[in-house]
């Protein structure tokens, strides 16, 4: 109780409000711009917090993780490009609200989802401290290739009525996945004799090349602005309300992103798609979905900000980060001479506290910075795309530059767009090349450790055995809906 007063008060220090709204503001700057989000924001913090009071320098690190999941909303839905690896899903719904003229609703149902999945990922890690060491142990690779299987068996809720391609488009992503060097032997596949192949294709590249230049092209060749309505009105009270109305979404989809943060090695790749594919699978009336539902849009925003919650308990008590953005953070502890390990339980308690109060007062600042900005960046939409154009390849260039600083990057980047614009043409399902990427090494790992150790034993484990009934019962209810439907459509059609 002594570290939990003593974290109000830190909370409270004048100097540690300042540098937390820095951190938020500098974090809504870096979110806004597509491609970069978390990893690149915290990586330009590092140099920065070098020799600062560790308070202060834990301010700003917890500003800047709390308010990325929610401005990388800004490019997702203004104008299709993920602005990060966490917002991909967003795309989906987000933009085609959009382009309809309600980006403003969209992105108010997206910062308020944000929030309050924000305050609820605070609010468990406050309450998960004690109980989480048995927890984390309890994974090992067996659950955690289950879960990778989890998120594969999302590629048929999104692939809608075209189950083959989507199984045909996450293998065009698995085999993205695989090239460079295998996770579990020492080898390198698929390099074609090109240096730059060795270390594999990164996912910011994958990311823009399967939905930042399909969406670009398209535009470009239209000669229109991104929304279609040059009246927004005041819709993002409009989200505002439907985020409200939509309440046992939010909860449970941030009760998802938890769990998923929760567990190292998943963290913010898989979240969005994870929410997404499991709203649309307790949805009675799916038809709307990928074509401006706003549903969508608030089932990966309340994940992905709950998820920061979830991630920092394997980060502060194993040093085990659960995504990119969380390595970095575990890099800024180190540097200020913070050791993550169970003995934070005794010897840093109340920086766990503060780092909870600072969380929770971040998603407040930034929901509500966001959502003052949110209507007059919403008018960019309106904006003849050919003046937005220019600027817009310059930032995606840079986003993929970044990733190995190579000229390859950018061949990478033109070779991927192509194939995202061919399979948006020819009605491939681009979502279900991205889940297969994520999780392509993750599943072939998982399962090379679980088979080394445990033989075939693994399959009987607990954790398994239940996971696998999850996975079955998704399936079927997705199968038995999908026969439904095909039963309506012909009973219709005989009318």
């Amino acid at each position: 109780m002594e570290a939990f007063f003593q974290a109000l008060t830190v909370l409270l220090t004048p100097s540690h409000l300042v540098y937390l709204v820095g951190g938020v503001t500098l974090g809504l700057c870096v979110g806004i711009l597509p491609g970069l989000g978390g990893i690149v924001g915290m990586t330009i913090l590092l140099p920065v917090i070098y020799g600062m009071d560790i308070h202060n320098a834990f301010a700003l690190l917890i500003g800047m993780v709390a308010v990325i999941p929610t401005s990388d909303t800004f490019p997702s839905v203004m104008m299709g490009i993920p602005g990060s690896s966490a917002s991909q899903a967003t795309i989906m719904d987000g933009y085609p609200l959009a382009k309809k003229g309600e980006a403003a609703r969209a992105l108010g149902a997206a910062f308020t989802a944000s929030l309050i999945g924000g305050l609820f990922g605070a609010f468990v890690l406050s309450l998960i401290i004690p109980i989480a060491r048995p927890l984390v142990l309890a994974f090992g690779s067996p659950e955690l290739f289950m879960l990778a299987v989890l998120g594969m068996s999302m590629v048929g809720v999104l692939s809608g009525n075209q189950p083959i391609k989507g199984i045909i488009g996450a293998g065009i992503g698995l085999m993205l996945g695989a090239m460079g060097d295998a996770p579990a032997i020492a080898e390198y596949r698929y390099t074609f004799g090109f240096d730059y192949l060795m270390d594999g294709i990164s996912l910011v590249i994958v990311g823009l090349g399967l939905f930042a230049f399909p969406e670009i092209i398209d535009l470009l060749i239209k000669g229109r602005p991104i929304a279609e309505k040059a009246e927004l009105g005041r819709g993002w009270f409009d989200g505002l309300k439907d985020t409200l109305r939509h309440k046992w979404i939010v909860l449970r989809c941030a009760t998802i992103g938890v769990i998923i943060g929760f567990i190292p090695g998943l963290g913010g790749s898989v979240v969005d798609w994870i929410a997404y594919g499991h709203i649309i699978q307790t949805s009675k009336d799916r038809e709307r979905f990928g074509k401006g539902d706003i549903r969508g849009v608030i089932a990966p925003e309340s994940a992905n900000n709950a998820k920061e919650g979830g991630g920092l308990i394997p980060t502060f008590l194993f040093g085990i980060p659960g995504s990119g953005s969380m390595a970095v953070f575990l890099g800024g502890l180190l540097i200020l001479g913070i050791q993550p390990g169970p003995s934070m339980l005794t010897e840093n308690v109340d920086l766990i506290y503060t780092a909870i109060w600072s969380l929770a007062l971040a998603n407040i600042f930034g929901a509500g910075l966001a959502l003052m900005l949110a209507k007059p960046i919403t008018k960019l939409t309106i904006v003849p795309f050919r003046y937005l154009a220019p600027f817009m390849i310059l930032i995606i260039t840079f986003a993929a530059y970044q990733a190995s600083y190579s000229w390859g990057d950018l061949i990478a980047l033109l070779l991927v767009g192509i194939l995202g614009w061919l399979m948006k043409q020819f009605g491939w399902p681009r979502p279900a090349a991205l889940i297969g990427f994520v999780l392509a090494g993750n599943l072939e790992q998982y399962l090379f450790i679980s088979v080394q150790r445990y033989g075939f034993d693994w399959l009987t484990r607990p954790g398994v055995i239940i996971m696998t009934v999850i996975i079955a019962a998704s399936l079927g209810a997705s199968i038995v809906y999908q026969n439904k439907l095909k039963a309506a459509g012909r009973t219709a059609a005989k009318k």
